[in-house]
């Protein structure tokens, strides 16, 4: 049993390096989709990563299409504040992918679209000037109400 996060076109390595310090104390893969806004070998991405990165489960996919084309009949939970859903109102399935966009542009309309069923939002308080919950908090949040759903599988 595990959950699959995947980050469309990450740029910030800090929170990249906290997403894999998530995965790897939840037993979550991660799949990264090109272009990333760093190097791997980025000294932010692997500080906060710290020691984690040999327990973690990195992929690496040249597009979101790749990606698809591997799993086709899996479960995608996409984030994204353009749909009414909550993230507690998804059914998640062992294995699922839960699907962030890059930091600042989100994820792209066409991948939205493609998925329109699948999406779903953190609630939030409408303001203005807050758009949305720092990626690395985003999929924290989704990833432990998609584990809660499944029972803690595999936790103490």
């Amino acid at each position: 049993m595990a959950l699959n996060i995947v980050l469309v076109e990450p740029e910030i390595p800090h929170n990249t390096g906290n997403i894999i310090r998530t995965c790897a104390v939840t037993g979550a893969k991660l799949h990264l989709i090109k272009p990333l806004g760093f190097e791997l070998s980025d000294k932010h991405l692997k500080r906060c990563g710290l020691d984690y990165w040999d327990i973690a489960d990195v992929k690496i996919y040249e597009n979101f299409e790749e990606l698809e084309e591997m799993y086709p009949d899996a479960q995608y939970v996409l984030a994204t504040s353009k749909v009414k859903r909550a993230h507690t109102d998804v059914e998640y399935k062992d294995r699922c992918f839960l699907v962030f966009g890059s930091e600042t542009r989100g994820l792209s309309k066409e991948i939205i679209e493609r998925h329109i069923e699948d999406c779903a939002r953190i609630p939030m308080l409408d303001l203005e000037r807050a758009r949305c919950l720092n990626l690395s908090n985003a999929v924290a949040v989704m990833t432990y109400e998609a584990l809660r759903q499944l029972g803690y599988p595999e936790m103490r």
